[in-house]
């Protein structure tokens, strides 16, 4: 597996179509859920990524700078191929962006808008949910932050 962490404008076409499909493959498709997932926030984000030795991207989330999308740093847009999900690359997906968010903002206070069936997952990676759970999408949400 190849990790890769770039900003938007240093992402090739080829790398940006790669993630898009990753995210409209799972958040669309697989989870039945229409969807505006290009909301403009792409651009202010760094884009962490895993692809296979043949190039395939199977793993990615969005990273933000305090101040970006909320008060504090934040993960977003956590996707894993569903090929792969039995195999950790979610755990290291999450325990990598949690140590880029560190070294990139001088920040261990992370914030993130996770799905409610995935909290013992981000429970497990430190998160403590803040009881704010809300509706996205039709789907249930909780806010949980690290510090």
């Amino acid at each position: 597996m190849k990790w890769t962490l770039k900003k938007f404008q240093d992402l090739s076409v080829q790398e940006f179509h790669d993630i898009v499909q990753l995210r409209l493959d799972i958040f669309v498709v697989e989870q039945d859920c229409p969807y505006l997932d290009l909301d403009g926030k792409d651009q202010i984000a760094y884009h962490l990524f895993a692809t296979t030795d043949l190039g395939k991207t199977v793993a990615y989330t969005r990273l933000f700078a305090p101040g970006d999308y909320y008060d504090e740093a934040a993960i977003g847009r956590v996707v894993v191929h569903k090929d792969y999900r039995q195999e950790g690359i979610g755990f290291e997906l999450m325990s990598r962006s949690i140590q880029q968010i560190e070294s990139l903002f001088n920040t261990k206070t992370i914030r993130i808008g996770a799905q409610q069936y995935l909290r013992k997952f981000y429970e497990s990676l430190g998160f403590i949910s803040t009881g704010q759970d809300y509706m996205e999408d039709g789907i249930p949400h909780t806010y949980m932050v690290k510090s």
